[in-house]
């Protein structure tokens, strides 16, 4: 699995945090995701798919 982020659509809304924060984190500024693995463990792929799917604007990308 390869995980990217669109930090320029990226709203701030944690959810990704919330849901896979071995994953995902959030800069301390603006609250904007910040990717933390590109290549996430095989344990934390159903944490990554969920990040993906509740994201408000389709910011995570999930290559398997």
């Amino acid at each position: 699995m390869r995980v990217s982020l669109d930090q320029d659509k990226c709203v701030a809304s944690g959810q990704c945090v919330m849901a896979a924060p071995e994953v995902f984190d959030q800069r301390d500024e603006d609250g904007v995701a910040v990717l933390l693995a590109v290549e996430p463990a095989e344990g934390d792929a159903d944490d990554v798919r969920h990040a993906s799917a509740v994201c408000p604007v389709l910011a995570i990308h999930v290559e398997e």
